[in-house]
């Protein structure tokens, strides 16, 4: 994995591989910045930039007891996860 970090007043930034199956690895310093166990992207032209979800459970308990009878589960993490999102970014996700 190639890494380049670099430091300036309090922003890090790091460049890393992309594997072939679209995956990258968040190196720890920023695992720890971000201080979440989930993320958002948000691009803007040929900016990407990784965001933290925090509180996303808060925002999947409050939905579950609005689930309907008959909803599949996957139904059911993709509408919390759409609220999750939308709560703490105002957007929807994609």
């Amino acid at each position: 994995m190639l890494i380049r970090k670099v430091r300036c007043n309090e922003m890090t930034t790091a460049a890393v591989k992309i594997t072939r199956k679209g995956q990258v690895t968040i190196p720890k310093e920023i695992r720890e910045k971000l201080k979440a166990n989930a993320v958002y992207f948000e691009v803007e032209d040929d900016i990407v930039m990784v965001k933290p979800v925090r509180d996303a459970a808060a925002s999947l308990s409050a939905y579950a007891g609005n689930v309907k009878p008959g909803v599949s589960m996957k139904q059911m993490k993709d509408r919390a996860w759409e609220v999750a999102v939308r709560e703490k970014t105002g957007k929807k996700s994609s």
